[in-house]
């Protein structure tokens, strides 16, 4: 357990006759509105050592002392002493480059070695997430798909993020290596996806209402002996979305033993490249890359001039 931040707010002329509540979600916005009611109600916002209440109305010159719950991390989840490829880390949010074979989160035969577990041995607090075995967790990647992923320390940006993936304000670029050469450099797919109606494990092309809609862009950036290194722009988030429409385009992942052979590969090769978003908190433009792993030495990335993408 994490010992609660602790924070001491003045008010100023500008909070003058506001509500309490109010004055605390602007001075510290990493909380939302029932969060600090909620601290109001327990006790852990005092006036010069007084409890207060949220409907209060403040004046300029007081000082309250708001103390945040420890962070307690979720059931059956433990820390774990697991390296982390931190490319980006504010008070906000973390992004993380997953190696593959990592499961995102704790679940049914996967207790241990998550990237949960390796994040609550990082320290610092997380999100309480969409469920309590999410932590932090604001979309997910594959285990054996590696990359970028981006991760919320707190609630208010937790659902800030969560809104922009929503409402497709995330800008996400896939590579991946494919069999085969299709027959056009650029192009976009746009073909609904659902679950298999057998093979459950599966998704596979469905019309509505069954399946939901998917678009996918892409663009080939380099071939070799009989292999393409492919760019992939997803302008939705279904489950497996890029291996299903790069099997319908005939052309699967390599090592994809789901949709495609497994072969002699040792999982798919596809990688989360890049990660755009504005962040929530500064309103500044990020833009992350995740290093290519080894295995993509396969098809080599072409230098940036050689290459219309950058």
């Amino acid at each position: 357990m994490t010992d609660p931040a602790v924070h001491e707010i003045t008010a100023t002329e500008e909070d003058r006759r506001q509500r309490l509540d109010m004055v605390l979600v602007r001075r510290l916005p990493q909380l939302s509105r029932s969060k600090i009611q909620s601290l109001v109600k327990t006790g852990r916002v005092t006036l010069q050592g007084a409890p207060v209440r949220s409907s209060d109305e403040v004046n300029p010159g007081d000082v309250f002392r708001v103390e945040e719950e420890p962070y307690k991390p979720p059931a059956g989840a433990h820390p774990e002493d697991i390296p982390l490829h931190i490319l980006h880390e504010d008070e906000d949010l973390l992004v993380v480059n997953k190696p593959a074979g990592m499961v995102v989160h704790i679940g049914a035969g996967h207790e241990e070695g998550t990237l949960v577990n390796a994040l609550l041995h990082h320290g610092g607090t997380l999100s309480a997430g969409s469920e309590e075995h999410r932590p932090g967790i604001v979309h997910r990647l594959d285990k054996e798909t590696s990359g970028c992923i981006v991760v919320a320390k707190n609630d208010q940006t937790h659902a800030s993020l969560s809104q922009c993936f929503a409402d497709r304000q995330v800008k996400k670029t896939y590579l991946a290596i494919i069999r085969g050469r299709p027959r056009h450099v650029k192009g976009t797919i746009d073909l609904a996806i659902g679950r298999h109606p057998v093979q459950r494990q599966k998704m596979t092309p469905r019309r509505p209402p069954s399946g939901r809609d998917a678009l996918t862009e892409y663009e080939l950036l380099a071939t070799r002996d009989g292999w393409t290194l492919i760019a992939c722009m997803p302008h939705t988030g279904r489950t497996h979305q890029i291996r299903v429409h790069l099997q319908h385009l005939g052309h699967p992942i390599a090592g994809d033993p789901l949709y495609g052979k497994r072969d002699s590969f040792k999982r798919h090769l596809l990688h989360a490249w890049k990660l755009e978003f504005v962040h929530p908190r500064t309103g500044e433009s990020m833009i992350f890359e995740a290093p290519l792993p080894a295995d993509f030495g396969l098809v080599p990335l072409p230098p940036p001039k050689a290459r219309s993408r950058s």
